[in-house]
């Protein structure tokens, strides 16, 4: 199996101490992945935290496959500047550019199996002119895949795909359409099929207003924009209910009816997902020609460099791109 490619993530951030975990834990086990970052700050980053990591720069993936059960394999992509934990640092804007740059094109030539993205800080990039929302847009850019990207967040307990993402409450209120519920639908509806091995996928779609809207009591847009989807959908042979009270279908009855839970707006699909496995809970990007994982968490600037990061979500979200990828390629 071809290793997978971890991006940098901010170096100010807990990523190279995820990444240094995750070799710990998986070099004689696997899946086997190469790390997209400065070789010099990770070894030092081991010394300082006390990680017995051997760090071996390597030129190309097959030679880090080869290598990685004696010593995490980096192909480098230097710091500007030595990152200081919990302080990020415009100067390395630019590395952390390019380490997701380098795996993307790693995982379009076939040299990886798939891109499993450490957490980045947005705010430190925007400041450096980079000019994407986040991860999602930015390699579907560099995959030609703009425009047809969704996010999923997957946990063994729970999948759930929103609608619309970084937007403000009301900016997704005014923002959704049916066009947006069903394409997301049909994306997911897809990977489903082909990277999840699912053969007839069930999707339940949310509601946007308490109780469904309560028959236009409480709203009106599940009968003009959540019901008008599902008839497309199911014309189309797609198994979809709804639309679903948002506060009854996280139950544990609910989650055994459906496959995954199509919702509204971030934060109705992701505080279900957080608070019932936050540890396993994997971003998985649908519609990309690669497979791309990332941890669901951010940066933690508040513990960076402390060695008490908790490297559950990124061993989840390897072992899952490990998966998907060998699935894909089947």
């Amino acid at each position: 199996m071809k290793p997978l490619a971890v991006t940098m993530g901010d170096p100010a951030g807990i990523g190279g101490e995820l990444s240094l975990k995750a070799w710990l834990a998986l070099h004689d086990s696997g899946p086997a992945f190469v790390a997209l970052d400065d070789p010099v700050r990770l070894e030092r980053l081991a010394g300082d935290l006390g990680l017995a990591v051997p760090v071996r720069p390597v030129t190309d993936a097959a030679e880090a496959a080869a290598a990685f059960r004696s010593a995490l394999p980096v192909l480098s992509v230097p710091l500007a500047a030595i990152p200081r934990p919990g302080q990020p640092d415009q100067a390395n804007a630019g590395a952390v550019v390019a380490s997701i740059e380098q795996a993307a094109k790693l995982a379009m030539a076939g040299a990886v199996g798939a891109v499993v993205t450490n957490p980045i800080n947005k705010a430190a990039l925007y400041r450096a002119g980079f000019a994407y929302p986040g991860h999602t847009e930015f390699l579907a850019e560099l995959t030609g895949a703009g425009g047809q990207q969704i996010m999923m967040l997957a946990s063994p307990m729970l999948r759930v795909v929103p609608v619309t993402v970084h937007a403000s409450l009301r900016d997704s209120i005014a923002m959704l359409t049916t066009e947006m519920i069903v394409a997301a639908c049909r994306t997911t509806a897809t990977a489903l099929r082909r990277d999840f091995g699912i053969a007839s996928p069930r999707l339940a779609i949310a509601g946007l207003n308490p109780h469904a809207g309560e028959q236009g009591a409480l709203g009106t847009e599940e009968a003009t924009l959540v019901q008008p989807a599902i008839d497309r959908l199911r014309a189309d042979g797609i198994d979809v209910s709804g639309p679903w009270p948002p506060d009854t279908m996280f139950t544990a009855a609910a989650r055994a009816r459906y496959d995954v839970a199509i919702c509204m707006y971030h934060d109705q699909a992701l505080i279900p997902l957080k608070t019932l496995d936050m540890d396993h809970g994997v971003n998985v990007t649908l519609g990309l020609p690669i497979v791309r994982t990332s941890p669901d968490h951010g940066t933690a600037f508040d513990i960076a460099g402390k060695g008490v990061a908790d490297a559950s979500s990124l061993l989840a979200a390897l072992e899952l791109a490990g998966a998907l990828a060998a699935r894909r390629g089947a």
